[in-house]
């Protein structure tokens, strides 16, 4: 019953994130990218774009990711125990299925969606395989330590982005530095570049992924632009799954006091972003600053927060049917999130029904909450009959080079 227990949690756990990481892509779909920064970009006009961008914001983004993040970490130490149990090379087993999840990353990224993260965490857990035989209390500070230093460096950037806009626009401002800052915000890094966006999203398929293809290195750079937070927060994950943490092995009040202990502070924190972001009018460098920086340390807060408070409801609302749901969808995760990007895609780009920047904030949540319907209408009754989810068994029969067994 444990053992059952335990899939249970990482399942419904997965099925929390998928869903949530849903209800912060949806800008993505449906927007120009900048939207995703700030809502003075694109689709922030009224009252209740505001709040919506503001529920998501304290709420959402990035928590979820970063929820995913840990659960990939745990996940990834679940398949070498097994591996190993079942006289297997870990090694091979991981590096075969990362491979072909770099694979299944970069053909979303160029034909269907360019908001990936599955090329993203293939190369990441290529990297944190080496940490694998790592003690607990190792991977913990050696996480927290990489996290920092990704944290600088950010800090460095956008902290003396931010102190160049401020002596910049002072009154007795060099004509030359304020020339400078000028510039620098109009380049094609700082510019909304609205127009342009809206024409591409509105346009053929052909349109869009040559449009993609131009840039084929920008999955390789969000690896670079990521590996600070995604790395420390996958190694975290896979000290969670060695601790029992990740798993529910642990007392209930003790996730409890880590759940009192980060969310409310976490939320606290985001809630102070979110009026400092509004106070300045959601220009566009406080934005990009909190987003990559200041935002941090909250949103990991929130992100391990999370966890234990879900591992909390989960444990205590096991038996519940929307429980058994909610973990179906995350068994079959992975169709979920590219079955996501397809249904999106043709729904808002031009190619299908050509609602890009059609729809304002507040209104995108009846999308995302028909999607989630979706999700978890199909996902339990299809696992009823086969063991995986469609891509799923695509993936796992590519890795073993051998077609598995799919029904039950």
């Amino acid at each position: 019953m444990q053992s059952d227990s335990r899939y249970i949690t990482l399942d419904a756990m997965r099925g929390f994130a998928v869903m949530g990481i849903l209800a912060m892509n949806i800008i993505g779909f449906a927007m120009p990218e900048w939207a995703y920064i700030t809502p003075a970009a694109y689709g922030g006009d009224s009252f209740a774009d505001r709040a919506a961008w503001a529920f998501s914001f304290v709420l959402i983004d990035g928590k979820m990711r970063g929820l995913f993040s840990l659960l990939f970490g745990a996940s990834m130490m679940l398949v070498i125990e097994r591996a190993t149990i079942n006289g297997q090379s870990a090694t091979r087993v991981h590096y075969s299925r990362m491979a072909w999840l770099a694979v299944f990353g970069l053909l979303h990224y160029f034909f269907i969606w360019s908001g990936d993260i599955l090329f993203l965490y293939a190369t990441i857990g290529m990297i944190a395989f080496r940490f694998r035989d790592w003690h607990t209390e190792r991977l913990f500070k050696w996480a927290l330590i990489i996290f920092a230093v990704g944290l600088a460096i950010w800090g460095l950037q956008f902290g003396g982005l931010q102190y160049l806009q401020f002596i910049a626009t002072q009154p007795d401002a060099s004509a030359d530095l304020a020339r400078q800052y000028r510039d620098m915000m109009d380049s094609t890094d700082f510019a909304f570049n609205i127009a342009p966006d809206l024409a591409i999203h509105r346009g053929s398929y052909a349109q869009i992924v040559q449009d993609r293809l131009s840039d084929w290195g920008a999955p390789f750079g969000l690896v670079l632009q990521s590996v600070g937070e995604t790395l420390p927060l996958m190694m975290i994950g896979m000290a969670m799954h060695k601790s029992g943490f990740m798993t529910g092995d642990w007392d209930a009040a003790v996730y409890r006091r880590w759940t009192m202990r980060l969310v409310p502070l976490g939320l606290l924190l985001t809630v102070a972003l979110a009026i400092w972001m509004a106070a300045a009018q959601f220009d566009r460098v406080t934005a990009l600053a909190i987003f990559f920086f200041w935002g941090a340390i909250p949103r990991l807060m929130l992100t391990v927060g999370y966890a234990a408070g879900l591992i909390l409801v989960i444990g205590h609302l096991r038996d519940h049917p929307m429980i058994a749901r909610i973990a179906a969808t995350g068994q079959a995760a992975f169709s979920n999130y590219l079955g996501t990007s397809i249904i999106m895609t043709t729904i808002f780009y031009g190619y299908g029904l050509g609602l890009f920047g059609h729809v304002n904030r507040a209104g995108l949540w009846g999308f995302v909450v028909a999607t989630w319907a979706i999700m978890l209408l199909w996902s339990k009754p299809w696992l009823m009959k086969f063991r995986y989810g469609p891509l799923e068994w695509l993936w796992r029969s590519l890795a073993r080079v051998k077609l598995q067994p799919m029904l039950r």
